[in-house]
């Protein structure tokens, strides 16, 4: 039994988008509040051969951290993680992990594979969101995440740059909410705001009480009676519609359901969402495969169709599943034997059977089915995968209330998984004398991993308890027949009913079947193959059994002298509207000649006999007995009669020769015909399934190099951003900048370079020694020539020839990758701090020549008192 998903301490968002998802993503995020609760992991479609630019592009678009994740990443609230390229992600306890794909490229379905994992590890704190993108990657996904309790958002596929992922998801009926991408935000907090509640055992009575006045609505609207369903399921899907709507209390809901017919429909396929794949638990699947379906098929008649039938179908999957097993086995055991294989599938939702009929699922059942059975039984078709021709005839879809109509009967097989776990333990014991009642005496009874047959031991008898297969016990449950389910709202002309006391309402109906009987001509409604649907009155002296394997055709079993001219008269009807009657046909009734008239028409009117054939058998007079009596009293006359039947005879032996040469030589040209029209299916559609392989890598290919782009796209944009403002920087520091290569040829120039060479844009790619400069400085490529070989930056100043200064600086040219790439000069005009050096110098000067007059004026007026003294 599998275990329930821990359910997290904060809701989970895994948001899928392939191409045209960047875009989208920036605007989800834009419109997120500050500090969500939560936790955002995004799974977009990446180029697994570049680097990606995602998780630095989306920071620009919100506050949250943003990351990409790594192996092992613990999951908190407020953050966002990206998935890495050429890796898929999975969750297990709330911790992020990293695989390694196992599909090629072009098959890879990352969204689906992480929201299935998201289900089944969060539960209802699940949320997954699909935004734009091609293909279908994320639907399966969706359902699973929707199936566990979680809620689902899609973008309005009108409103995505692609719409082909939106599209599916919104067309499998899985999407709580579909709306633009701007506002799904706001619709994730109305979600999140009015969760629902936890199951209680203990609600107040009334509350109950109103659920089933909703439950009275939907059986009004619908037909079908989800009161015995259990409450707890029932009450928590009708609350999800209820937070979906911001209604709080059930009173409300239920005047919300009143006369809103929408509404009533949504709320039964809300209680009607399920998961359905291929194959789902593949080694309980192996198991059916290895020893079920083989025994099934050795103990089966060859000349009886297997009947099978699948309870709560869903879109079909597991229907398809089981025929392809079925078709596998017979092509085993018996490949000679034309076993017809017949499995009745059902469901209560009109829009999946739908969904099953067509037969057409997305490309990521890749993951549930093998890539032999791909080939073998699905054509590949630009939606998807579409169930083979082949196991499609095998299987008839009908919607069905197993509760409600009639079962079906004398099968060899029922399935019926993961349905009973949705009904109260009462109408489980209703159901399994049911599916005993339905199977033949040896028949095998499949239900899901989750359930069992209950108290009902002496029914079934287990095959594997663990796969949940159990064949019927050899007890009548007779007794229990009075709780099955007998009414039906069609009856189809043919069907078997079984026989009730007529009430007084039916006598009229009865008498006028009574005198038709006596009074209408003896007939037969065939179908367009012949085959009996109805027969009125004794049609005893022109029908007879045929010998051998019971067939009610009605051109087998018409009498000697009817056949032939039924045969030719049925043909022709089939292909006219008058009727085509034939008078007189001898017919052989107990060795006497008897005449009749033979009606054939083609029934063509509105309803359920449209499309019928309708043969009455009308008798007519014999001739005279005294003609009759001449013809054998006469000899002469009786050997020319039987002269002329010999030779009539003779002459249909004849022509019957060359009509079975004929016919066989046209059916060796047919088989010959046949066998290169194989040939030629069969290179076309491996050449098809080329295309097909080949188109799903492009598509691939496509969406990484759209997102790609995308992220270069915004790259771009921002080394736009960053030219300009080095651009704006270096002119407004007005320093003259010339790059040059490692040949010392000109890259780019700043603006102001023609006060000192005179340079046009077209001078890009030539040497800078082509130049001449206004400059006194010979030797600026040898130093620029030096630099690049030391690696060591220079400076120097120099002078213009009409007086200006520059302080000229030569440095290495670096990239990101700190490899050296040319050189870089700067020209820095040094002219006004060079006038004020020059002015400080000459005022310098001044004052020390001041000075030293001075210091003379001191010394001469200390040397005249020296000298008075001396005198």
């Amino acid at each position: 039994m599998k275990s329930a998903p821990v359910q997290s301490a904060f809701p989970i968002v895994g948001i899928g988008a392939s191409a045209g998802g960047l875009e989208a993503l920036e605007i989800f995020l834009r419109h997120l509040p500050p500090q969500p609760e939560m936790a955002f992991v995004i799974v977009q479609h990446l180029d697994p051969t570049h680097t990606a630019l995602l998780a630095e592009l989306l920071q620009r678009a919100t506050p949250m951290p943003v990351a990409e994740v790594v192996d092992g990443t613990r999951m908190v609230p407020g953050h966002v993680y990206v998935i890495p390229p050429n890796k898929e992600l999975s969750v297990f306890g709330g911790v992020l992990h990293l695989l390694d794909p196992v599909e090629p490229r072009g098959r890879r379905r990352p969204i689906d594979t992480f929201f299935r994992a998201l289900a089944a590890d969060s539960g209802a704190a699940s949320i997954g969101i699909i935004l734009s993108g091609m293909g279908t990657d994320g639907t399966s996904g969706l359902q699973a995440i929707k199936a566990a309790g979680g809620r689902t958002l899609v973008q309005e596929p009108g409103t995505a740059k692609f719409d082909g992922m939106p599209r599916s998801a919104a067309e499998s009926g899985s999407a709580d909410v579909t709306a633009p991408v701007d506002e799904l935000p706001a619709h994730l907090a109305t979600l999140l705001a009015s969760p629902a509640r936890a199951p209680d055992p203990a609600r107040p009575a009334d509350d109950a009480v109103t659920l089933d006045k909703a439950l009275l609505l939907l059986r009004g609207h619908t037909g079908h009676d989800f009161s015995l369903y259990k409450k707890n399921t029932v009450l928590r899907r009708v609350e999800r519609r209820m937070s979906i709507h911001k209604i709080t209390a059930m009173s409300g809901y239920v005047r919300f359901l009143q006369g809103n017919a929408q509404e009533l429909e949504l709320l039964f396929k809300e209680l009607l969402i399920g998961v359905s794949s291929f194959f789902r638990d593949a080694e309980v699947w192996q198991i059916l495969r290895d020893t079920v379906v083989p025994d099934i098929v050795r103990a089966h008649a060859a000349n009886q169709p297997i009947r099978a039938w699948v309870a709560g179908c869903a879109s079909g999957e597991e229907a398809y599943s089981l025929a392809i097993v079925f078709r596998e086995v017979l092509d085993e055991i018996v490949p000679t034997q034309a076993i017809d294989v017949r499995i009745f599938a059902t469901d209560l939702d009109r829009d999946a059977i739908d969904r099953a009929r067509a037969a057409v699922y997305p490309k990521s059942i890749a993951k549930d089915v093998s890539a032999e059975r791909l080939a073998r039984f699905f054509v590949a078709t630009d939606r998807g995968f579409q169930v083979g021709a082949r196991i499609r005839d095998s299987v008839t879809f009908a919607p069905h209330n197993l509760t409600m109509d009639p079962p079906f009967t004398k099968l060899d097989f029922v399935s019926c998984r993961n349905l009973l776990i949705y009904l109260t333990p009462a109408l489980q014991q209703k159901v399994i004398p049911l599916f005993h009642y339905s199977l033949k005496p040896g028949g095998v009874l499949f239900l899901g991993t989750s359930e069992t047959i209950g108290a009902a031991t002496e029914l079934f008898e287990p095959i594997d308890g663990k796969a949940r297969l159990y064949r019927r016990s050899a007890k009548s449950i007779r007794t229990e027949l009075s709780v099955f389910p007998t009414t039906t709202k069609t009856l189809r002309i043919g069907a078997s009913v079984p026989p009730q006391k007529q009430s007084n309402e039916q006598l009229p109906s009865a008498a006028e079947q009574l005198i038709l009987q006596q009074c209408a001509p003896p007939a037969v409604i065939v179908d367009h193959e012949g085959n009996i649907v109805f027969i009125n009155g004794r049609t005893g002296r022109y029908l007879e059994p045929t010998a051998g394997k019971t067939n009610w055709n009605v051109l087998s079993m018409a009498r000697e002298g009817l056949r032939h001219v039924l045969r030719d008269a049925f043909a022709l009807a089939l292909t006219q509207k008058e009727p085509v009657v034939r008078r007189p046909v001898a017919l052989a009734d107990n060795g006497l000649g008897q005449a009749i008239e033979l009606r054939v028409q083609s029934i063509r009117q509105p309803g359920a006999l449209d499309g019928l054939v309708l043969i009455v058998f009308v008798d007519i007079e014999t001739p005279p007995a005294s003609v009759a009596a001449d013809a054998t009293t006469d000899p002469s006359a009786a050997s020319v009669r039987a002269a002329s039947l010999s030779q009539e005879l003779a002459q249909l032996m004849t022509e019957l020769q060359a009509t079975r040469e004929d016919a066989r030589t046209s059916e060796e040209e047919l088989n010959s015909t046949n066998e290169e029209l194989q040939s030629t299916n069969e290179e076309l559609q491996s050449t098809n399934e080329e295309l097909m392989t080949s188109k799903e890598e492009m598509q691939s290919m496509n969406e990484e190099l759209h997102t790609l782009n995308h992220e270069l796209q915004s790259r771009l944009d921002e080394l736009a951003q960053a030219s300009n403002d080095v651009k704006n920087l270096l002119e407004s520091t007005e320093i003259v900048t010339v790059f040059l290569d490692m040949k010392l040829q000109i890259r780019l120039f700043t603006a102001g370079t023609s006060r000192i060479f005179r340079l046009l844009s077209s001078d890009v790619g030539r040497p800078l020694a082509d130049f001449a400069s206004d400059l006194d400085y010979l030797e600026l490529v040898a130093d620029a020539r030096e630099v690049l070989r030391l690696l060591v930056p220079h400076e120097q100043q120099a002078r213009t020839r009409d007086g200006r200064w520059y302080l000229i600086r030569i440095m290495p040219y670096r990239t990101q990758s700190n490899a050296v790439d040319g050189v870089a000069i700067t020209f820095s005009d040094i002219s006004v701090a060079k006038t004020l050096e020059q002015q400080l110098r000459d005022t310098q000067a001044g004052l020390e020549r001041h000075i030293d007059d001075q210091e003379l004026v001191i010394q001469q007026q200390r040397q005249v008192p020296d000298a008075a003294e001396a005198t």
